[in-house]
């Protein structure tokens, strides 16, 4: 049977008919019999890991409006309380920023788009080692794209995609509000420096920078605005735990790191060294030597660590444009970032303050004291409340603590994968698969003790406590788990 596709989704075509066309294939969904528009649906949210749990956080927290008159103002009671989640952290397959540099658009596509169905999709294992699947998963009626990679390469793709099912399901990204809330602190005709901070892929789409010149157009701003980007390779991974970027178990250098080095495109320049001000202790630089000063190999291996690298990084880009107006804020283009902004705090006060030889400051005017950092997650946040307000989708009777979280991890029945001695995709197998080759990579299974580690769920209650505690109940009240 021949499909013709919009052209847009030329290159998934295999992914498409197979939710769309295949009976047969673990990805079809009866599309013709979606429950469109019904209140008590949850809404979906997904990413390329964990990170994305930042954007959830500040939907679950959000308390912008009354929750009786639906006016704007906050009345202490979180707007989407009666709302249900479903989340879902495509872990196996990230970064997803990545894939673009390794010339793998179209499989990115293809893990977005698997994403969707399972979103839309009733389908979930529950547990890694369940050979057969449960079908109680319940569809969704909104879509949040809590990854700024997927909403850059895929957001489009998506909406297309669910024309063609004949789906009326709002897609909300996380650029857009990104790029709302940075302008937002700026007058119409105030000139400003901004930087995004993002995946290479992000980077490499240039999908903020051109939404910025949109938005700025649109909203007829007046003023000059010069954008920078800083592709934060390292960062993500270090969050989400990626050991080809971080492990907490090395005391050497490796051969397999992919991430800033002393040689190669993301070079560490030792003459920023004093600038970096990296840490070394407990094994957060690896070096092959016992003197610092001596390293002939010098691998980042931690989160920090890799914040001190770009963030001096991007200054000096700064620098050496000349920059007339100052930097004024930063876009937290990844979902993971959110969570070190502590630690990017902390390293722009000591650039601010960063003195030469001299007593000059070598960036300080090239930036503002109190640079603002914006995460795109809270107008994200506002976008979605006012989708429900407008559509009058609100759930009457649901709980936010009916939440469901789900993560995907290599597919262990599946022959033809492989994984490391850990147990995860080889970073050569991930990124060397090709698109169009439909099958279950991973099983995607319940967050749990067993597929998510303690280190990150210590993280989760120490950083995002609300969701965490939904997480939590999930995993204690769960009959999805095998236990």
């Amino acid at each position: 049977m021949i499909v013709f596709l919009p052209s847009i989704l030329w290159g998934q075509e295999a992914i498409t008919n197979s939710i769309l066309k295949d009976k047969d294939s673990f990805y079809y969904i009866n599309t013709k019999d979606y429950p469109e528009g019904e209140k008590k649906l949850p809404i979906g949210v997904f990413d390329s890991g964990i990170g994305g749990l930042t954007v959830l956080d500040a939907i679950v927290n959000f308390d912008g409006f009354n929750n009786e008159s639906l006016d704007p103002g906050a009345d202490g009671e979180i707007d989407f309380i009666m709302e249900e989640f479903i989340y879902l952290a495509d872990q196996a397959n990230m970064p997803y920023g990545n894939y673009s540099a390794e010339n793998k658009d179209e499989l990115l596509l293809e893990h977005i788009l698997k994403d969707v169905q399972f979103i839309l999709g009733n389908k979930y294992y529950p547990s890694s080692e369940a050979q057969t699947f449960k079908t109680d998963k319940l569809p969704i009626k909104a879509l949040v794209i809590a990854c700024n990679t997927a909403t850059a390469y895929g957001k489009e793709n998506i909406e297309t995609f669910l024309k063609h099912a004949e789906l009326d399901i709002k897609v909300i990204g996380v650029i857009d509000a990104g790029v709302r809330g940075a302008l937002e602190k700026l007058a119409l005709d105030e000139d400003a420096t901004i930087a995004v901070m993002a995946t290479a892929g992000t980077v490499s789409s240039k999908g903020y920078v051109n939404t910025i010149n949109e938005q700025k157009n649109k909203l007829e701003y007046t003023s000059n605005i010069e954008v920078f980007q800083q592709g934060g390779v390292g960062i993500a991974e270090a969050v989400d735990e990626d050991s080809d970027y971080y492990d907490k178990d090395l005391t050497k250098p490796r051969e397999n790191y992919k991430g800033p080095n002393l040689k190669g495109n993301l070079r560490i320049d030792k003459a920023l060294m004093d600038i970096y001000n990296f840490d070394y202790e407990d094994f957060k630089m690896l070096c092959d030597s016992q003197g610092s000063d001596d390293c002939s190999i010098l691998q980042i291996n931690d989160a920090e660590n890799y914040v001190r690298y770009h963030l001096v990084s991007l200054l000096e880009k700064i620098r050496k444009a000349n920059v007339q107006q100052p930097l004024k804020s930063i876009i937290l283009g990844c979902t993971h970032y959110p969570y070190l902004t502590r630690e990017i705090d902390l390293v722009l006060k000591e650039l601010y303050n960063y003195q030469e030889e001299d007593g000059s400051y070598r960036y300080r005017q090239f930036m503002a004291k109190d640079i603002d950092l914006i995460d795109p997650a809270v107008n994200t946040a506002l976008e979605l409340f006012q989708h429900l307000k407008g559509e009058k989708l609100f759930n009457e009777n649901g709980n936010i603590h009916n939440s469901e979280f789900y993560i995907s991890v290599p597919n262990q029945d599946n022959p033809n994968i492989i994984t490391n001695e850990k147990g995860n995709f080889p970073y050569e197998y991930k990124y060397g698969r090709s698109e169009g080759e439909i099958q279950e990579y991973v099983k995607v299974v319940p967050f749990s003790r067993r597929s998510i580690s303690e280190d990150i769920f210590s993280r989760l209650e120490f950083q995002l406590p609300f969701t965490y505690n939904l997480i939590e109940k999930f995993i204690g009240d769960s009959t999805k788990i095998d236990r």
